[in-house]
């Protein structure tokens, strides 16, 4: 159907849905529910796993192998697959826009689905981790991915804006699993920097893939090339899904020793029975924690801090350019000081992976929160010196600080929780960072948004506060291996 438009420029707006197209979307739907049935694990209960005591002996201390090196790859490829979905919105609204003859305000609520599917699909992939696994949470993920491919040929509108959001669904869920699995097969040296870094160049890989593919595509194809660049790259992540093993914690946490057995001689350690080792060393075992104390004060921090961080990156670095041309600084400036936050990204990540990793995971993300909060700041005092006061450091202190901020609050999260929630809890601080956009682009669309210096007064107050509370409640994690966390996490 798409090939079918070539000598109008691939233009298919208007074009009637004929019953082929009709049974294909309908196929798409029932072969996510199937492709979902058929990944839930079999004969293991999962609201009650299994009790018996079984003893790992982790890769604590151990260098990192071909098998670590290869998943790493592998999921960074996953990442920047997974992050350049929502970042083509940007590059294909100008063309979607033209062709459907839309204004600015109907065409926004393609961007807010796909926002609204990124935030639920944060929440319900955490859960499904903690209930299918980690593996089977990204394989369903590429599914969806290859499924969202039909939006290439829709010929309506609001067709793309109902699959915009299982597109969203499926690319806000990856990214919070595969952190939680990163954080179950990594040695504890290595587990801080590899999930920073991993995550980290997954999300500037993503945004570079995006805007070069759809320079390279869009002047031959037309926008919906863009969407159909779903299958291929859902394909792909389904093809080297061999290479992404499940969690050996997760398979011994629904009883399947021997499968656990496999991972973990895999990567260069052993599964033991308690039977046979408990003399040597405490059985592992993933305690419910408590949902008050220390651990609500965690999980209200982490998410003040996710929500901020979405109300920055969504909104107001997305309202500075115009707010700065309308008080009179030229064009260029202002698109220039977002344009060079991609260059800013790719250093910042590694300076974010050295901080985690080498001094403190607990106070390098208080750092960079800090640092956004004077960014914060900068920007109010931007609104309230005289005209003509450069923008730059504050603008400067932004991005490096949310880039900061989102390169190790995820990481950080995915090593505060037990085992037993790491998928959901990991989840629900990836869905706060998405909703804290999701309330600026709910203003952007009903035109509500106050003067800048108001926002970034306004969200100083949170962010301000997730500092005191990640000091008061959050953990070291630098160091200490998932079984002494799961035991704090319970005290």
């Amino acid at each position: 159907m798409f090939l079918m438009g070539r000598d109008m420029g691939y233009r298919l707006a208007g074009m009637p849905m004929d019953d082929g197209m009709l049974c294909g979307m309908a196929a798409i739907v029932l072969g996510i529910a199937v492709a979902g049935y058929g990944l839930l694990p079999r004969n293991v209960s999962l609201l009650h796993p299994p009790t018996a005591e079984v003893s790992v002996t982790p890769p604590e201390d151990a260098p990192l192998g071909a098998a670590h090196w290869r998943v790493m790859a592998v999921l960074v490829l996953a990442l920047v697959i997974d992050v350049m979905k929502p970042a083509s919105l940007g590059f294909v609204v100008p063309g979607m826009r033209a062709e459907y003859g839309l204004d600015k305000a109907t065409v926004a609520f393609l961007p807010f689905s796909a926002l609204v599917g990124t935030t639920v699909g944060s929440f319900v992939w955490g859960l499904l981790a903690d209930i299918y696994g980690r593996r089977a949470s990204i394989l369903l993920s590429a599914v969806m991915f290859v499924g969202t491919s039909i939006c290439g040929a829709m010929p309506g509108f609001w067709w793309n804006v109902g699959m915009c959001f299982l597109m969203g669904a499926a690319a806000g869920g990856m990214l919070p699993v595969t952190y939680a699995l990163l954080a179950e097969i990594m040695p504890t040296r290595h587990r801080s920097w590899s999930l920073v870094l991993v995550g980290g160049l997954g999300a500037v890989g993503g945004y570079f893939a995006a805007s070069s593919l759809s320079g390279l595509l869009q002047p031959h194809f037309g926008w919906r090339i863009m969407w159909f660049l779903n299958l291929p790259t859902g394909l792909m992540v389904v093809l080297l899904s061999g290479f992404i093993p499940e969690s050996a914690k997760f398979l011994l946490m629904t009883g399947r020793v021997e499968q656990a057995r496999a991972i973990m001689r895999r990567f260069g350690s052993l599964v033991v029975s308690s039977a046979s080792s408990a003399a040597e060393e405490p059985p592992f075992h993933s305690p419910m924690p408590p949902a008050t104390g220390r651990f609500a004060g965690k999980t209200v921090a982490l998410s003040i801090a996710a929500i901020a961080w979405g109300l920055i990156n969504f909104g107001l670095l997305l309202w500075l350019p115009a707010d700065l041309v309308a008080k009179n600084y030229s064009m260029a400036l202002s698109s220039e000081l977002l344009a060079e936050s991609a260059l800013i990204a790719v250093p910042t990540v590694f300076a974010a992976t050295l901080l985690y990793s080498r001094w403190s995971t607990k106070w390098a993300l208080i750092a960079m929160i800090a640092l956004t909060a004077l960014g914060l700041l900068g920007v109010v005092q931007l609104e309230l010196a005289e005209p003509g006061a450069s923008p730059v450091l504050p603008v400067a202190l932004l991005i490096i600080g949310s880039n900061g901020v989102i390169a190790m609050l995820l990481p950080y999260a995915a090593e505060n929780y037990p085992l037993r929630i790491r998928g959901r809890a990991t989840g629900w601080v990836a869905g706060c960072s998405k909703a804290g956009g999701l309330l600026a682009q709910a203003l952007s669309i009903s035109a509500l948004v106050p003067a800048i210096g108001v926002v970034a007064l306004a969200i100083t107050v949170p962010t301000v506060l997730s500092i005191v509370l990640i000091a008061l409640f959050g953990a070291e994690t630098r160091g200490r291996d998932l079984r002494q966390l799961d035991a704090a996490a319970a005290e």
